[in-house]
């Protein structure tokens, strides 16, 4: 039975890991936690009516939310891990038409958006009670993902998988059969490796003669604990960088920060309060009444690219060494999608070819960083 060490237990590393084939593979899992994104982070899975432009990306978000499906029922993911809650668009009554125009055109390659309605101001407030009467767009599709809950549901699933969780920091040595990984004073080998650890994949692949555009963005969520009746709310993706995120247990999370100069702090600042608080009010029927709610933080480092687009893919060229990372805040949509991508090469000893659902595309068609790693 080969080995296959994971170095990074994110959201790509802890779902590739379950869904290796454990008849073929023995795995293990290494990471140091500390300012791991997925578990600070919860969000939106509603990619479709972004405007970026870069087109892998798109297909990549798409296949992504579309991916949630399976990804459900395969680990049996409940309300409060997923929930398929509907999204409401907060933006400028003029922009609200031509999204329900890009999101009918959309639709023809995303069914999953579902139902799409202009609500009034009237019909804004009912659905999110929070809000102030106001214009928006419903699209009954997309829905949310704590990603602290998400990683602590799958490594029980790992564990009953005897998949082997290391915490530490890892150092990577090529060998001719294989991989040697320095951990904690102790060494292991590994005949294939998965490099998955966010921005810290620059740090680990030097070493091996690999230069990695990716650099640490932080990013902060405030989490209010409030006895709101949210079970049926929706998720509001405002105007500006501000999402409104409420959970079934009553707690509303609103975020994220993104900050690229803050590198690896982990420190809860006031003046992400104040930019998040700020940022919201305007779409608050009373903003007091949320904002004097018991507030947590969740603070954790992402991944980005220059290009704010991903990589990830066979770097070996022949099955030995996979990377991934570079995700930026897209990464609880397209982080799953990509596990399961270099799970089924793996499984399949092909490298290039994955296989989804009706699809049959080449792994290379989502690759979406413009900077391959060399």
């Amino acid at each position: 039975m080969k080995k296959i060490t994971i170095i990074g237990g994110g959201i790509i590393g802890m779902t590739l890991a379950v869904y290796l084939d454990h008849t073929q593979y023995e795995v293990t899992v290494i990471d140091h936690l500390t300012g791991q994104a997925t578990s600070a982070s919860a969000g939106i899975i509603s990619p479709w009516l972004s405007k970026r432009r870069n087109k892998k990306w798109y297909r990549l978000a798409q296949d992504g939310a579309a991916f949630f499906g399976k990804l459900v029922q395969d680990f049996a993911l409940d309300q409060t891990i997923y929930a398929p809650s509907g999204t409401l668009i907060l933006r400028p009554e003029g922009e609200l038409l031509n999204l329900a125009e890009l999101a009918e055109t959309r639709k023809e390659t995303a069914p999953e958006i579902g139902t799409i309605r202009l609500l009034t101001r009237l019909e804004t407030k009912q659905a999110l009670p929070l809000l102030k009467p106001q214009p928006s767009l419903s699209i009954s599709g997309g829905g949310r993902l704590d990603g602290r809950a998400y990683l602590l549901h799958l490594k029980k699933i790992a564990q009953k998988k005897n998949v082997k969780f290391i915490e530490g920091s890892a150092v990577i040595q090529q060998q001719s059969d294989g991989w040697q990984i320095k951990v904690n004073e102790q060494s292991i080998f590994s005949d294939i490796l998965c490099v998955t650890a966010g921005p810290g994949i620059a740090q680990l692949l030097a070493p091996l003669g690999y230069q990695v555009d990716v650099r640490p963005q932080k990013g902060q969520l405030l989490s209010f604990a409030t006895p709101f009746h949210t079970d049926d709310w929706p998720v509001a993706m405002l105007a500006g960088e501000g999402d409104l995120i409420p959970f079934a247990d009553g707690t509303i999370l609103l975020g994220a920060t993104h900050e690229n100069n803050a590198k690896w702090d982990l420190t809860p600042t006031e003046e992400a309060k104040l930019q998040l608080t700020a940022g919201i009010s305007d779409f608050l029927q009373d903003p007091n009444s949320l904002f004097s709610m018991p507030l947590s933080y969740r603070v954790g480092t992402r991944a980005y690219t220059s290009d704010f687009a991903p990589f990830f893919g066979d770097v070996s060229g022949h099955g030995t060494l996979f990377a991934a990372s570079g995700l930026g805040s897209s990464g609880l949509t397209t982080g799953p999608f990509i596990g399961y991508l270099i799970a089924q090469s793996l499984n399949s000893h092909m490298h290039h070819v994955m296989h989804f659902s009706q699809y049959s595309k080449p792994m290379t068609d989502y690759i979406t960083h413009s900077v391959d790693l060399t």
